[in-house]
């Protein structure tokens, strides 16, 4: 395993990163435990999960599974660079969600109990809040830092200018500030190359990019449907919607003799801005599969091909819309 900087930190993880999003509502605890085993066993020390997964309000179902699986010991939580989120709805109160001083500082003490650990490696803020000042939300950040609670702060789904706008505000601060953002970023989907990705390389975050195969749209979808497994209601109309696309997509992965997962895989792993795409497997073999996507190399030809299939916003802004 070629372990990568996160950013401009010196903090190495894997170019993969598990998801645990599955993990309660389609995985029982004794599944995620096993995916959780096994990701160790590849290499994956990067586990990615947030306080609102198990979507039970208030619950974290996900993160306490986390927090039974470190508990059995065997020095897991020390191997694992632990990655969750603040934001979403905890409680019906007023400040069980979002992003003010005191609800930060308390979701981080609940995540804590929940995941059975002293401190969090990456702690992201799961969405902006504009109604929340950046000089609270840092001193808010800057606290549990240096009580040893987190280490490293992340953002998710911000636009380039709130990256931008956080790190200076942060820089006056003389605090570290942003890491890494967490973006929606496929072949499918890829309207942070405008703003988004120009600005975490030049502020030096990581990118870890989520909904790396749309959902399953880039996982083999159309192959998946000739042989009757049928998907949700939501994915059968993204396939026809899509469907130009994705038919000389998997023709083209087909000829390559690779799985289109791998290849969408690879293809983000190419992009030096990219640290490591999101998993979010829900059994052994999809975990393991996954794997071969670090040997694959994306040369200029294909590049070239996926951009005729999937045209991206023509590069970075303004020059992708302005002469």
């Amino acid at each position: 395993m070629d372990y990568r900087h996160l950013g401009r930190t010196g903090l190495l993880v894997s170019p993969l990163c598990l998801g645990t999003m599955n993990f309660g509502p389609h995985a029982n605890e004794k599944e995620s435990f096993a995916l959780m085993d096994r990701a160790l066993e590849l290499g994956i020390n990067f586990f990615d999960t947030a306080n609102v997964y198990g979507w039970k309000k208030g619950e974290g179902v996900t993160e306490r599974i986390l927090g039974a699986w470190f508990a059995q010991g065997g020095g897991w939580r020390e191997k694992v660079v632990l990655a969750t989120k603040v934001y979403g709805e905890m409680g019906e109160w007023p400040n069980s969600s979002k992003l003010s001083a005191l609800h930060v500082r308390r979701a981080c003490e609940e995540s804590l109990k929940r995941m059975n650990t002293e401190y969090l490696d990456l702690y992201q803020m799961h969405h902006v809040w504009r109604e929340a000042p950046w000089e609270e939300v840092w001193q808010a950040m800057e606290l549990l830092v240096e009580q040893g609670k987190a280490i490293y702060v992340g953002s998710s789904n911000f636009a380039g200018w709130q990256i931008a706008q956080a790190n200076e505000t942060a820089r006056a601060r003389s605090f570290l500030g942003l890491v890494s953002e967490q973006s929606l970023y496929n072949l499918n989907a890829r309207t942070v190359e405008l703003e988004v990705l120009p600005a975490c390389q030049a502020y030096g975050l990581g990118v870890i990019p989520w909904s790396p195969l749309a959902g399953g749209l880039l996982g083999g979808a159309l192959e998946k449907a000739k042989e009757g497994r049928r998907g949700a209601d939501t994915m059968q109309k993204n396939v026809e919607k899509h469907r130009a696309k994705l038919e000389p997509w998997e023709k083209f992965c087909k000829d390559l003799g690779e799985q289109p997962a791998n290849i969408a895989l690879a293809w983000l792993l190419s992009n030096k801005a990219v640290t490591a795409p999101i998993l979010g497997p829900r059994t052994l073999a999809q975990l393991d599969g996954s794997m071969r996507a670090l040997e694959i190399e994306i040369s200029k030809e294909i590049s070239h091909r996926l951009d005729q299939i999937f045209p991206g916003p023509g590069g970075a802004a303004p020059e992708a819309y302005a002469w």
